[in-house]
């Protein structure tokens, strides 16, 4: 009973441990960056320092602004339908055609 006992204990302080942070995953990154663009010594220090002092949520930011091909295209129809000021069923039909099209 006391290995069993002591067996779970020490699972579950592993487990944390086994877990990448946030901040190994930034680390990982911007060491596969530095070396992707060939920096070596005190090049590679000084980019691997500002990428970790970087804010994480510039890239999430901006990837969450990037529009998917379909966003765009309902975007570009919903403009065309409010500028041709059309309203109820006749709307609904020219966003499905133009949305298809």
């Amino acid at each position: 009973m006391r290995k069993l006992l002591l067996l779970i204990a020490f699972a579950t302080l592993c487990v944390p441990a086994l877990a990448d942070t946030a901040q190994q995953n930034k680390m990982k990154t911007c060491n596969a960056e530095a070396k992707a663009k060939g920096l070596k010594g005190d090049d590679y220090k000084k980019f691997r320092d500002n990428c970790l002092k970087a804010s994480p949520a510039a890239p999430a930011a901006a990837e969450q602004n990037a529009l998917t091909p379909q966003q765009e295209k309902m975007k570009k129809c919903n403009g065309s339908a409010s500028s041709q000021g059309l309203k109820g069923d006749a709307r609904s039909k020219f966003m499905s055609g133009c949305l298809k099209g």
